[in-house]
């Protein structure tokens, strides 16, 4: 998901995949874990609200999913619940822009999006694991269906300006030839004897076995051209009927060449645990689900409402906003208890009377930057073409990947892509320029890939995280150090204020950090009122 092959620096993403190749995928995810980067939900359900006192209201900020999840369960146990959102829509970062949606940025940049009807594209987050029990829950209780999304496509490319003369390479070439390379290497070693301190004669023998199914080996433990290594990797001449239908096997790429390439280093993506099989989409965009939990609490949303300051006494929270589109005269909203989900990098420039604690880990904690680009094209080349359906193509170019629709698979028409996702220091170069830019470069940059943007593309839409008026950021970049100090303090009830969203959670950029916080604090929240109040 990073463009590590553009900064000068090791990217936390580097160093995983580091770990993953040299010490294996438990110590990758052990190593993510820490970092905050990867965790199973631990989601077992919805808290039991019951007997909340009646009329006691909680005022939320944010119709994002933590606050609409927030105010869906406060409301089914007896609360009076309203929320304020800057938006005119629902879903916070749960987003997808379609055509005739119109975006203006900070500094004044409006884009109006043209793509077809039926295509779009996620701004936001854009892909759920099968894990995330606690979002695939609402989808369920939502009617939000969904569909597969493909993470890992062995016929998506792998690509380096630098290797290959330019040339992409299929994922399931360097995936075979690597695999075959290393297995044929263990393999003589084993067979010189060289292990026998490690395994014993047994052990070797099963060693040897494995090998030469797990690296498609000939009889003598040889990676070498043939029908094995050619199921793997690919022929140069597929199989095929009547009396052209015998196939031509492949050569392998020799082993210095894989591995000066440096490709290997994506063969660990699909493998990471949040990316690991299956994953799921919304159908008609991820913004589906926001819609949908936005239906469910019609009336209860104040949309355009920009939080100027938020007060607390031992009566109660007031909150002082404006209209978000025309800023002008201020209104005020009140109740017993307030849940804030405006992102910390929005809301350590809004006055509040918290605890130091609460105020310093709001002020502590620094925002991701990203930019994704969608374009539409005339037809979906990469399917016609290249048989490629779904799937993300990894470069180490600025635009760090591309993502290839995993819906409407051999359809006629136009296709949208995403045609880059920026991070790191491609991410803060693309930020500075216009979305005119951002798209022109896109497509440049693309084109290296898929030689066919140059005819094929149509228009598109850029969104930087940095530059959006109500995150100013992707999502929070917890390190450890920051964790020991703030976390637990930005988590903790403050009087009559409590946070939730994926800053504070330990799931940080998934939807699934911004439910399951927002669970925690509504059940922490209703044991404090329940006990009399204020502590």
């Amino acid at each position: 998901m990073q463009g590590e092959g553009s900064e000068s620096s090791m990217t936390r993403r580097d160093l995983l995949r580091m770990i993953g190749l040299s010490a294996g995928g438990a110590a990758m995810y052990q190593a993510m874990s820490s970092l905050g980067l990867a965790a199973e939900s631990p989601y077992k359900g919805t808290p039991k609200l019951q007997g909340a006192p009646r009329g006691t209201s909680v005022l939320i900020l944010g119709a994002g999913l933590a606050g609409m999840v927030a105010a869906y369960e406060l409301r089914q146990a007896g609360y009076k619940v309203q929320l304020l959102e800057y938006n005119a829509r629902p879903g916070g970062r749960n987003w997808t822009l379609r055509g005739g949606d119109t975006y203006t940025e900070m500094g004044g940049h409006t884009q109006h999006c043209q793509f077809d009807r039926g295509l779009y594209i996620n701004p936001g987050p854009w892909r759920i694991p099968y894990h995330h029990r606690g979002l695939l829950d609402y989808c369920k209780k939502l009617g939000v269906p969904l569909e597969p999304f493909v993470q890992i496509n062995y016929n998506a490319y792998l690509h380096s300006p630098d290797a290959f003369g330019g040339k992409p390479q299929r994922y399931r070439t360097i995936n075979a030839d690597y695999r075959g390379h290393v297995a044929e290497m263990l393999a003589k070693v084993t067979q010189q004897s060289k292990l026998d301190t490690q395994l014993s004669k047994d052990d070797q023998a099963l060693l040897l076995e494995s090998l030469r199914d797990w690296g498609a080996l000939d009889k003598n433990y040889a990676y070498a051209s043939g029908p094995a290594v050619s199921n793997r990797r690919g022929y140069d001449k597929p199989p095929g009927g009547g009396l052209s239908g015998k196939p031509t096997d492949s050569q392998p790429l020799q082993l210095h060449d894989v591995l000066d390439s440096r490709m290997w280093k994506n063969l660990t993506e699909g493998e990471i645990f949040e990316f690991q099989t299956t994953l799921f989409q919304a159908v008609g965009g991820m913004g589906r689900i926001g819609e949908a939990f936005g239906r469910e609490l019609k009336g209860l949303i104040h949309y355009n409402a920009k939080v100027t300051e938020i007060h607390q006494d031992e009566h109660g929270v007031t909150v002082t906003y404006v209209d978000a589109r025309h800023p002008g005269q201020a209104h005020k909203a009140h109740a017993d208890w307030c849940i804030c989900t405006i992102p910390l990098s929005i809301l350590s420039q809004i006055p509040m009377n918290v605890s130091a604690s609460m105020a310093d880990a709001i002020g502590a904690v620094p925002y991701a930057a990203t930019v994704k680009v969608g374009l539409q094209f005339k037809r979906r080349f990469w399917e016609e073409d290249e048989d490629i359906y779904g799937g993300i193509t990894a470069t180490d170019l600025p635009i760090n990947c591309i993502s290839y629709p995993s819906n409407d698979y051999n359809t006629r028409g136009k296709g949208v892509l995403l045609g880059g996702y920026m991070w790191g220091l491609s991410a803060y170069e693309f930020t500075a320029m216009t979305p005119e830019e951002r798209i022109r470069r896109t497509v440049e940059y693309g084109s290296q890939i898929h030689p066919q943007y140059k005819t094929e593309y149509e228009n598109g839409i850029a969104v930087a995280w940095h530059r959006t008026p109500f995150t100013m950021g992707c999502f929070a970049s917890w390190s450890d150090e920051l964790r020991a100090r703030h976390y637990n303090n930005l988590c903790q009830i403050d009087g009559r204020i409590a946070l939730a969203g994926e800053h504070a959670s330990y799931l940080p950029a998934w939807q699934e950090g911004a439910v399951t916080s927002a669970l925690d604090v509504i059940e922490r929240l209703h044991q404090r009122v329940m006990a009399g109040g204020v502590a």
